[in-house]
């Protein structure tokens, strides 16, 4: 046993704590149960139910995060070329959450037709500009094999067979051009969230609390934290090796309570979501795919249109958007002074160099919130022609709050995810959105690593994930498997076939 374990029998000791239960801590407490099961471990969550705030069906795209149609993840270069790098990245990361998928469900711990459908994924631009941009990326990105089964098509038939509701009332003289990857996902987090956490709850070293709420936390000495608790019964105090803090927005509060001097770099900037929702079926049934525009000259990346086939609570809807507004809230349900208790000396000057060097954000959150109904609804028509306000309703979203990061040439506003470790690997914090819940197991192997629960053992426990992960797989000959034969073994698993 590694040497962090507290050798007594300390019923407020925990090897870990994970604070939050969403699909982060979810993801997390599910690899440690399975490589280190004789771990004690806490999760706290101060909503009644796991999975319901940033990680909640409606709170987030949904859209299992492939690259395969997000346009803003393979950017030009101030030369004019396309920029894949990111969108294989992101794609690899995928393709582990997919395979833990599988080799979780081929050993019926999990059971994937509660979260997982699939559907294809579609790019979708107009204008001769945006179709140079979108040939561009289909012949870089069809040259790898992560993305070798992507089409082309310029054909206002063709892509009006692959999305009829983008051509519906659409002038065919239109020059449009699409691609198109059959093998897409539409993922519910949150009842994958609920998944994971049936299994752990099955470790008689795991526990979940709910309605639990994570005060305020300190290092007591080179090994412990002390973290005092809120909870229907009171407040009480708890030790522990390791804290992970995946509190959606909140983490960045959280992290500063931690005074650890990694968490003086950062600041946060909130931005709230809508969706337009349908629920007509003659207009679900039609609609079969998830289509990615592209989004306006200067407005930044969250602004990106899709029109989304969902599966919620059992029900097939439409979703479009994300609209976007602002509030001071870090998370749906918590308190309007969360931006002002984030603002430190050491972040403050970060946080305004941001304000001034985002004009267009700024700009696009203020327009956005002046939006009524028909307003949302023209956006709407842009991708969607045919669209009839009566069959659209408003519905919010989840918070997220984009990282401001300090640097050398001033405050830095980031649009993805972040992972913040103490330099002894007791304490680890993830920041951001987007792709974060479709890479969360990518990007929790990644805070195992770094993390003190890995101290003493690092090779073994790497194999036992790697083991986890792909089971018929050697670690041993990791370059030699590729992404073609693990996406081909999750195909089999999974039920996709091309």
């Amino acid at each position: 046993m590694t040497s962090f374990k507290n050798p007594t029998n300390d019923n407020s000791y925990f090897d870990a704590v994970l604070v939050g239960a969403g699909i982060m801590s979810g993801t997390l407490a599910l690899l440690i149960s399975e490589v280190l099961p004789d771990l004690k471990i806490l999760i706290i969550e101060k909503l009644n139910a796991p999975g319901t705030e940033s990680t909640g069906a409606f709170n987030n795209a949904g859209t299992g995060h492939a690259a395969n149609c997000e346009l803003n993840y393979t950017p030009l270069d101030k030369k004019g070329n396309i920029q894949i790098d990111k969108a294989l990245s992101i794609n690899r990361s995928f393709e582990k959450s997919m395979s833990l998928w599988a080799s979780l469900y081929e050993a019926g711990k999990i059971d994937i037709k509660k979260f997982l459908k699939f559907i294809p994924h579609i790019s979708f631009v107009s204008g001769r500009d945006n179709i140079s941009f979108l040939k561009k990326r289909f012949q870089k990105m069809s040259e790898n094999s992560e993305f070798i089964d992507m089409e082309f098509s310029t054909s206002f038939d063709e892509i009006s067979s692959w999305a009829p509701l983008i051509t519906k009332d659409r002038n065919p003289l239109t020059e449009i051009a699409a691609t198109r990857i059959g093998r897409g996902t539409d993922i519910n987090f949150e009842a994958l969230t609920k998944e994971y956490l049936s299994l752990v709850s099955l470790n008689k070293n795991v526990e979940i609390r709910y309605k639990t709420e994570l005060v305020d936390l300190k290092k007591i000495d080179k090994k412990r934290w002390e973290l005092e608790i809120s909870s229907e019964g009171g407040k009480t105090s708890i030790r522990t090796g390791y804290v992970f803090i995946g509190a959606g927005g909140k983490t960045i509060n959280y992290l500063q309570k931690s005074q650890i001097p990694e968490a003086k770099n950062y600041g946060g900037f909130p931005v709230s979501g809508k969706w337009l929702i349908c629920e007509e079926k003659d207009l679900t049934e039609t609609h079969n795919s998830k289509v990615y525009g592209k989004a306006d000259i200067g407005s930044p990346p969250m602004s990106v249109p899709h029109l989304d086939t969902r599966w919620i609570d059992g029900k097939k809807l439409l979703l479009f958007g994300p609209f976007a507004g602002f509030t001071t809230k870090f998370l749906k349900q918590s308190s309007y002074f969360d931006l002002f208790s984030s603002i430190k000396t050491n972040n403050i000057f970060s946080m305004l160099d941001v304000g001034f060097k985002n004009n267009d954000l700024i700009n696009y959150l203020i327009s956005q919130s002046l939006k009524d109904h028909n307003s949302r609804v023209e956006n709407l028509k842009k991708m969607m022609p045919s669209a009839n306000p009566a069959n659209w309703y408003l519905k919010n979203a989840g918070q997220r709050v984009q990282i401001i990061k300090k640097t050398d040439f001033g405050g830095s506003l980031k649009f993805g995810t972040e992972i913040v470790n103490s330099s002894d690997g007791s304490l680890s914090a993830l920041l951001g959105a987007s792709p974060g819940a479709s890479t969360a197991v990518s990007i929790m192997v990644e805070v195992l690593e770094k993390s003190v629960l890995f101290l003493n053992d690092k090779s073994n426990l790497q194999k036992k994930i790697y083991d986890l992960i792909h089971p018929e797989l050697s670690a041993s000959n990791n370059d030699s498997n590729s992404i073609k034969d693990i996406k081909i073994r999750n195909n089999s698993i999974l039920g996709f076939h091309p």
